[in-house]
């Protein structure tokens, strides 16, 4: 679960961005001590993603505002559903109201990409991971919005994991060097905790990189026929991720030939935000 910190800087980024000096509309037309309550609906069927961003950020707008959370995270929902209710100072809920759905929208946008991807695999042996093709500055989030919508996530970082990928390896071995004992040589060198995943793009490079010592292989971009023999030839000494190619359409197919994993850049590059929209009624109130 992403730490509440982490939620905080991004909100408090985000609100900085989007009223740096102030709501100029509400501090002018909205009377100080008016009141409001705004209820956060969907416009379309999803699975929600962001209850305790929401919450995070009309709490940092004004602390006075209260927050029902109706729905959880990861919890399906159908169009016309009320997922959260805000009570309090109506010029904090107005303030607040642009970004907290614009991260909620695209959080639940992701998870309810993410839920369709998972249900395409279901009775598989293969789980759905997220990648680092994320929006900067809102891995975090993003990252979230992929568990709740029942995936998993794939290294967080550049600092998480050793990745050997295609251009990585093509300068490795530019000058001859024999790929097995490179990486070889490379296990010697990384912390005993690391985890190792190697590229391939051709079933002929996996006997070097298992005798090198990986722990993951990734097979990037093979058809089916090639990813069944790749699975065969690795024969569980190391675990098997299909990338590349992958969709809607052929995740099913992917996830029938027996790897272990598949990673989906779609999951956060391409997701859709989803419809959902603050619906205020300004109660009584009065300077």
């Amino acid at each position: 679960m992403t730490e509440p910190r982490e939620i905080e800087r991004i909100v408090l980024v985000a609100l900085d961005e989007d009223a740096p000096w102030g709501d100029l509309t509400g501090e002018t037309l909205i009377p100080e001590a008016a009141t409001a309550t705004a209820e956060l609906v969907a416009r379309e069927p999803g699975v929600l993603s962001g209850a305790r961003v929401v919450e995070a950020t009309f709490r940092l707008v004004d602390p006075r505002i209260a927050v029902e959370a109706i729905a959880a995270d990861g919890e399906p929902f159908a169009a016309g559903d009320v997922l959260a209710r805000v009570t309090g100072p109506a010029r904090g809920i107005l303030r607040a109201e642009r970004v907290a759905l614009n991260l909620v929208q695209r959080m639940s946008g992701i998870a309810t990409l993410t839920a369709r991807y998972v249900s395409a695999v279901e009775g598989t042996r293969a789980r759905i991971v997220d990648t680092r093709k994320t929006t900067p500055g809102l891995r975090s989030l993003e990252r979230q919005a992929v568990r709740d919508g029942g995936g998993r996530n794939h290294r967080r970082s550049l600092s998480d994991a050793i990745m050997a990928k295609d251009n990585h390896l093509a300068v490795l071995t530019a000058g001859g060097a024999d790929l097995a004992e490179t990486l070889r040589a490379a296990r010697e060198r990384m912390p005993h905790t690391a985890h190792l995943e190697v590229e391939v793009d051709r079933v002929e490079q996996i006997p070097a990189v298992l005798a090198g010592g990986a722990d993951t292989i990734m097979l990037d971009n093979l058809d089916l026929d090639a990813l069944r023999e790749g699975v065969a030839l690795i024969g569980g000494r190391a675990i098997v991720e299909a990338s590349g190619g992958v969709d809607l359409d052929t995740v099913s197919g992917i996830a029938g030939t027996g790897v272990d994993v598949i990673s989906v850049g779609a999951l956060t590059h391409s997701a859709r935000a989803l419809d959902l929209g603050l619906d205020v009624v300004i109660e009584a109130g009065s300077a």
